[in-house]
């Protein structure tokens, strides 16, 4: 019987063994049968039959894929408290709901218990950087409380800081907020990033001029929901290139529902867009961009949204990207009469989207890929277990897929083994549970016991049901039955 390997000691430099490594480099390298060699914080070398340097432990890959760490540049994670309890919601019954009447009772500790699981959750499904898309910051100790979570984690993330409890103008404008900023903007160092993330109406007025110019006097990137239907819009575009506000660093979120013109300001000013596609797909923000984005050369990363709806691993954002993309070909080419022959987006560009794109939109040149010299953010897919495992022909296919997050085998975050054999390491997932069941019995008992259940269970709309014209009776009701029957008899005792 094969024992087990035991899980790798910090500070040792570490070896993944006759993978298929999916490097991700400029050319797109696949090395069968190859090693990735780390060593500190760093990828020393890939390739076949390394030589490694005393002491290394080993990690058998073979049968495996080894890939660089996922990057989700958009996720909610203060939210994850109340995964699953919206999964019936629009994005207006959202926005009710955390924008008007119960966000502002999330008390600190809620915002880290929803962050710190958010963060495990991560790094158990191969994401080794997360962008903390914040906006529930409604004072600075809940920011303080959302980066201690996300530092007691060891995996890399973002802080986007944001508050939906006012306006983007003013919250930006307390000495407070600027204070909190500068000094983790100043003590950053490579594990916490910041940006700062807010809306853009299309208030003729431009008032969020304000908060874009206290990001740039902070050398900060803005992240803005931009074509979310109903909400965001082409003037908010408009506005954001007309006053100089829109460049490399700025994120575009969703890109849903916008015309060409606004695709064509953020490719002229080198902006790229977060595409989440189960959430464009399930919330109505707009058609998941890609099939229009790919067109305009828009850099495209990948992100999850929030657990409130989704799941929270990138395997699923990369099947439904193509799902969505692929499908929307077919539709275009049908009304038109005509048949898809040859598609154009392939399971190699998500993977893409969801490693090197996730780097580029953060600016982040050292993550992303399989290159000695680069961080060693490090993923093994790999279930022994599993019938789905194997064969593996098309590597690329295999991960966008094939994979789940329960393939994930080993996960390494700037050289450190975050998760071996199927399990994070070191993690108090038991300590996680509590705090997040405080907080599930906090907002419950805030909102009332009606109030929570009507939340979960939103109103179905009017059933609307065409006419048949083909059903000449109700065969479901009795006395239709019994009507059938009488007929019946009827009828045979005029053939008698």
């Amino acid at each position: 019987m094969t024992q087990p390997e035991p899980t790798p000691v910090t500070g040792r430099p570490v070896v993944l063994r006759n993978g298929t490594v999916l490097t991700m480099d400029d050319a797109g390298t696949i090395l069968p049968d190859a090693d990735v060699l780390v060593v500190d914080d760093r990828i020393a070398a890939v390739g076949p039959a390394l030589e490694v340097p005393e002491g290394t432990q080993e990690i058998d890959a073979r049968g495996g894929i080894v890939m660089p760490g996922m990057i989700d540049t958009h996720r909610h994670m203060w939210q994850t408290a109340m995964r699953g309890y919206g999964a019936d919601w629009t994005l207006t019954q959202y926005f009710v709901w955390y924008y008007l009447e119960h966000g502002r009772k999330f008390r600190p500790q809620d915002v880290a218990a929803g962050n710190r699981l958010s963060a495990l959750e991560s790094l158990e499904a191969g994401v080794t950087t997360t962008v903390d898309w914040s906006h529930g910051l409604q004072s600075v100790d809940h920011a303080e409380a959302a980066v201690s979570a996300l530092r007691s984690v060891p995996g890399r993330f973002v802080l986007a800081y944001g508050n939906i409890q006012a306006a983007p103008w003013e919250w930006t404008a307390d000495p407070a907020v600027r204070s909190f900023l500068e000094r983790h903007r100043d003590s950053a160092d490579g594990m916490l990033g910041l940006q700062l993330a807010f809306d853009v109406t299309g208030d003729p007025s431009f008032p969020e001029k304000a908060a874009f110019e206290v990001a740039r006097d902070l050398g900060l990137p803005v992240t803005t929901h931009a074509g979310v239907w109903g909400a965001t819009n082409d003037d908010g575009i408009r506005l954001m290139h007309e006053h100089g506000f829109m460049g490399p660093e700025t994120v575009y979120v969703h890109a849903a529902s916008l015309s060409p013109d606004s695709y064509h300001r953020i490719a002229a000013t080198g902006g790229s867009i977060s595409v989440s596609t189960e959430s464009e797909q399930s919330a109505g923000q707009g058609y998941p961009p890609t099939w229009q984005v790919r067109r305009h050369g828009i850099p495209v990363s990948l992100s999850m949204d929030t657990s409130v709806w989704w799941s929270g691993d990138l395997f699923s954002a990369m099947r439904t990207t193509l799902g969505a993309d692929r499908s929307r070909e077919h539709f275009e080419a049908h009304l038109k009469g005509d048949t898809v022959t040859q598609l154009e987006l392939r399971a190699e560009d998500v993977v893409r989207w969801a490693t090197r794109g996730g780097a580029a939109t953060l600016g982040r040149d050292d993550l992303g890929s399989l290159e000695a010299g680069k961080k060693a953010d490090v993923v093994l897919i790999k279930n022994d277990a599993s019938p789905v495992s194997f064969p593996v022909l098309n590597p690329y296919g295999h991960v966008a897929f094939q994979a789940q997050r329960g393939d994930v085998h080993t996960v390494l975050v700037d050289g450190r083994v975050v998760k071996h054999a199927h399990a994070l390491v070191d993690s108090d997932l038991p300590g996680v549970r509590r705090e997040i069941e405080d907080t599930v019995e906090h907002l419950r008992s805030e909102l009332g016991e009606e109030t929570w259940v009507a939340g979960m269970h939103p109103d179905l709309p009017d059933p609307k049901l065409l006419d048949n014209p083909y059903q000449y009776t109700d065969y479901k009701s009795e006395g239709t039955h019994a009507a059938r029957e009488q007929v019946f008899e009827e009828h045979l005792a005029n053939e008698r």
